[in-house]
C-alpha cells in the first residue's frame, strides 16, 4: 500500500468496491493530519482529471447556450473554480450560502438562507455546482427554490455524492464520484470548519468527531 505525504502526489487507481468509484486506499503520512485522518481517498491528479471530465460533459450539453453556475458556499468554493477553469463555454457565476450542517457530521434538515444570489434567475440555465450530496435535504430545498425563480432549467453538478445517504430522491445530471458513507474532508469539505484546504480527499477518523 503506498503512502501518501501532504505536499507530494502518489498514483491512485481508481477501483470498484461494493459498487462505489472507490480509488484504492492510501494511507496518509503527514505530522499535521496523521493522527485525524485515516485514508485518501482521491488525490489533486484525481479530482482535476475528474473535474476536467465533468467540464468536458458540460461544455457539450450546454453548447450554444449561456449558462450561470451557483456554487454553494462553503465547501463548493475549490471545485466551483477549478470547474469554471476548465470550462470552455461562456459562463456567468454567483454563489448561495445556505445552513444546514453546523458543526457535526449530519444534516439537520433545516435550511437557512445566508447569503442569496444576485443575479435573476427569469429565463436563465442554471448549474447548482456542490462538493458533496448526502442525504440530499438541503438540495432538494434549494433546488425547488431556484425553480421558483422562473429559470429555463436548473441542473446539478456535484463532485461526490454518497448513494447510501440519500433520504429524497433528487435527479443528479452531473457526477464525480460515488462514495461509501463515511464522512469525508479535503477539497473545501471540512469538519467544524477545518481541513478545507487540503488539496486531496480522505476520510476522517472517527475519534475526531464522535
Amino acid at each position: 500500500m503506498a503512502v501518501l505525504s501532504l505536499g507530494k502526489t502518489a498514483a491512485c487507481r481508481p477501483s470498484r468496491v461494493r459498487g462505489f468509484d472507490y480509488p484504492q486506499e492510501l494511507l496518509v503520512d503527514s505530522h499535521d493530519v496523521q493522527s485525524d485522518l485515516k485514508h485518501v481517498l482521491y488525490t489533486k491528479e484525481d479530482i482535476q482529471r475528474r473535474v476536467n471530465e465533468l467540464a468536458a460533459e458540460i461544455d457539450s450539453d450546454y453548447a450554444g447556450r449561456d449558462l450561470l453556475i451557483v456554487g454553494v458556499l462553503k465547501g463548493a468554493v475549490m471545485v466551483m473554480a477549478d470547474l469554471a477553469r476548465a470550462l470552455h463555454s461562456h459562463v456567468t457565476m454567483d454563489w448561495m450560502a445556505v445552513s444546514s450542517y453546523g458543526s457535526g457530521t449530519q444534516s439537520s434538515g433545516v435550511v437557512r438562507i445566508l447569503k442569496d444570489l444576485e443575479t435573476d434567475l427569469m429565463g436563465k440555465h442554471v448549474l447548482i455546482v456542490e462538493d458533496i450530496i448526502d442525504s440530499g435535504l438541503t438540495l432538494s430545498w434549494l433546488k425547488a427554490n431556484l425553480l421558483s425563480r422562473g429559470p429555463a432549467s436548473v441542473e446539478i453538478c456535484t463532485l461526490l455524492r454518497k448513494p447510501e445517504a440519500a433520504k429524497v430522491n433528487i435527479d443528479v445530471k452531473y457526477v464525480g464520484y460515488n462514495i461509501p458513507n463515511e464522512f469525508v474532508v479535503g477539497y473545501g469539505l471540512d469538519f467544524a470548519e477545518k481541513y478545507r484546504n487540503l488539496d486531496f480527499i480522505g476520510t476522517l477518523a472517527p475519534h475526531v468527531y464522535e
